[in-house]
């Protein structure tokens, strides 16, 4: 026997065990108590039981039924003394031993009616996993419903999906007249309301959880009440979904009453609590459906549009080179394409069309921030047509079943890896590709084995020169270059200004690599409202009606923003300063009032280079200084969307980038030469459509042998700290 290492015991104290105390088998000190009278019949029965189960599996094999029973007598034999003993000695059971299965219902003909049983035998408690090879907790609960007298259903997520194997069973237990009661929630808005209106319809009665602060009903169990006393409970992880049914990695308790009544009856007894307080209200499609749409924790509430998503000739050409390229034996591929022309819409359709040709389709769609996500998400849903597709993994927000999400770089890498099963997920996505370069990425690159990657970017080349294509076999597999899009009539003309400022940021720290000093800059440009007002003049100038405007202004620091807006506002432009740091419900606030022409110049930091899509705006305001490219045509794209009516963009742009004397710096050759040839193999076709515009106070491209509206943006044109 091993040694009795230090530790918890609830063990009777026995001769054997005592004389191993003696003995000295113990390396510790050992702690006893009396044995309560309380605790006497389970504590006694549960040693005999142990002492008898060893005693009868020594028995042949041949003989173990017969003389097992035989020992059963002897001991009930024993055991019957007092008042009680006949009806001990009553539970003896028979020679030869038999097993009572069933007690079936009489038919109307006088015939047996067929007892159906679980696949579980009524004793067992078991741990179902869903693993190859072992029974589905959906097939389980499945072969319950028929023997169960009463059903009591506690969920936190209930779809149509789940009840749709169930339901036959469902329907066939209520007609009998057996009752269903039904306890869930809307917390997260994950539960339909179809899937609520179809157990209704079967007859369930279903009660609701409105609270979603404090309670947060999170429980999932079923238990099936036998009036025979068998009653079984599963406990566990799975919601009452398809996927958490039948495929999802989920942990589920079945317990029996037979072996655990105490757990039986503690089930029984908290859901019973749970139906009778006022906070479970019987369920109605009206209130339910106003409390989803207020519950925003999980995912953008989501509305479908009745107008289907349909691509573009330009988008299907991108999405058949990409096709090619699978066929030809491509599983990892680049869709590079501009700003503004629909990359996640064609990866949600390149998605959709992908779950018809894969045996199985988990999503995982990565991006480095929650707007990104939440829109990518309401994307898919709608190129879906399902309102209830995906789950986010990002902030508070955890997925449930890891068949479809829309996570974080960050989150992914909080959580360490270690569990992921590099094949779990069958198609990735990589939102803004150009980020891959990172530690964070590249852990999770190199960890995953999907059958199709996507990578998506406007802009592939990287200001620090690290290549992003050694992810892709050195290919891009379908592109579409900001210049060309134009040339297409994908994205609005434009036409762009340099504005000379007078700024001198000779003395401004300057480090390769990050740039300006940001306190450095900052103090410069809001030390006094000069060259606030010298902006704000340029922009009355080029704009044609300051009224109309929807500008975007791109700032150095959280200060300067502010400092912009106040600027502004005191000289009669609506205009407001937004920052990663503003609440939510400001931010989103913010860009519908933009949208909706309650403010003209929405000031920002570090909030709108990319992925995220803002209202239509017709101006830019570049008021930062950049040696980076691709900063810059970030920053460009948000004004080149096209909508019915649009004007043509109007860039005011403001940054470092020009002398005084009118002559550019090197930094800034670099900039324009790049602004001009990196969305374009062929660099001539960028001039043919811009060529320098000089005046005494402004260097520019203007657009050439076009009506476009003219784009005002200010390009500061400070002077640059000389660099050896």
């Amino acid at each position: 026997m091993p040694p009795l290492r230090p530790g918890l015991y609830e063990i009777l104290l026995t001769e054997l065990l005592s004389q191993r105390l003696a003995d000295g088998d113990a390396s510790g000190s050992p702690e006893f108590e009396e044995l309560r009278n309380a605790e006497a019949a389970d504590r006694l029965a549960l040693h005999i039981a142990t002492v008898v189960e060893r005693a009868i599996e020594a028995l042949p094999e041949r003989e173990r039924a017969r003389l097992g029973a035989r020992i059963a007598r002897e001991l009930i034999a024993h055991a019957a003394i007092g008042a009680k003993a006949s009806a001990l000695t009553a539970e003896s059971p028979k020679d030869p031993p038999q097993i009572l299965r069933a007690i079936r219902t009489i038919l109307p003909d006088g015939s047996a009616a067929v007892a159906e049983t679980p696949l579980i035998p009524l004793l067992d408690t078991t741990l179902l996993t869903n693993a190859p090879g072992e029974p589905r907790v959906g097939h389980q609960l499945n072969a319950e419903i028929a023997s169960a007298d009463r059903i009591d259903v506690v969920m936190a997520f209930i779809r149509r999906s789940g009840i749709a194997p169930l339901r036959e069973s469902l329907r066939r237990h209520v007609e009998n007249g057996r009752p269903l009661r039904v306890l869930t929630t809307v917390y997260t808005g994950s539960t339909e309301s179809s899937a609520l209106r179809m157990l209704r319809e079967l007859g369930a009665d279903v009660r609701v959880s409105y609270d979603t602060g404090a309670t947060r009903l999170h429980a999932k169990a079923w238990l099936f009440h036998r009036d025979s006393g068998f009653s079984t409970a599963y406990v566990g992880s799975s919601n009452l979904t398809h996927s958490a049914q039948v495929t999802g990695l989920e942990w589920n308790v079945r317990v029996s009453a037979a072996r655990n009544r105490g757990v039986i009856e503690k089930i029984a007894a908290v859901f019973e609590s749970y139906w009778a307080t006022p906070e479970f209200e019987p369920f109605d499609a009206a209130r339910f459906a106003d409390a989803v749409t207020a519950v925003s924790s999980r995912g953008p509430g989501i509305t479908l549009s009745p107008i289907e998503i349909r691509l573009d000739p330009f988008q299907e050409r991108l999405l058949e080179q990409i096709e090619l390229a699978r066929e030809q034996g491509h599983h990892r591929n680049l869709l590079v394409s501009a700003t503004g022309t629909g990359k996640t819409v064609m990866a949600a359709v390149d998605y959709a069309r992908l779950r018809k040709t894969l045996p199985r389709a988990r999503l995982l769609f990565v991006a480095h921030r929650e707007e990104i996500l939440r829109q990518s998400l309401a994307t898919f849903a709608h190129a879906l047509r399902d309102a209830s597709f995906g789950e986010l993994w990002v902030g508070g927000n955890r997925p449930t079943e890891f068949e479809h999400v829309f996570a974080s770089i960050q989150s992914l890498a909080a959580s360490g890896l270690a569990t992921l099963d590099p094949e779990h997920f069958d198609v990735v996505i990589f939102d803004e590709f150009h980020h891959a370069a990172a530690q964070t990425y590249r852990r999770l690159l190199e960890k995953i084995r999907p059958r199709e990657l996507l990578g998506l970017t406007a802009t592939p080349e990287r200001s620090d020169g690290v290549s992003i294509l050694e992810w892709f076999d050195g290919r891009i597999a379908a592109e579409l270059r900001l210049w060309d899009a134009i040339d297409q009539h994908r994205l609005t003309p434009f036409a762009y200004y340099g504005i000379a400022d007078d700024l001198d940021l000779r003395e401004v720290p300057w480090t390769r690599g990050t740039g300006y000093d940001v306190e450095g800059v900052t103090k410069l440009i809001t030390s006094t409202d000069v060259w606030a007002r010298r902006v704000l003049h340029q922009f009355l100038e080029r704009v044609d009606d300051v009224g109309q405007a929807r500008a975007l202004g791109f700032c150095v620091s959280v200060a300067h923003a502010r400092f912009m807006a106040r600027v502004f506002g005191e000289h009669g432009v609506r205009a407001a300063a937004v920052w990663a740091d503003t609440p939510d419900h400001e931010r989103e606030q913010a860009l519908r009032d933009l949208a909706a022409g309650r403010l003209n110049v929405l000031f920002s930091v570090d909030l709108f280079n990319e992925g995220v899509d803002v209202p239509l705006v017709d101006t830019l305001l570049m008021l930062r200084p950049t040696d980076s490219p691709l900063l810059f045509l970030q920053q460009l794209g948000r004004g080149l969307r096209k909508a019915p009516g649009m004007r043509s963009a109007q860039c005011s742009t403001l940054s470092d980038s020009i002398a005084r004397s009118s002559d550019m710096t090197d930094g800034t050759r670099r900039c324009w030469a790049a602004a001009a040839c990196l969305y374009s193999s062929r660099s001539r076709r960028a001039f043919r459509f811009f060529r320098p515009a000089v005046t005494s106070s402004s260097i520019g491209w203007q657009a050439v042998g076009s009506s476009r509206t003219t784009v005002t943006p200010f390009l500061g044109c400070g002077r640059r700290r000389q660099r050896h």
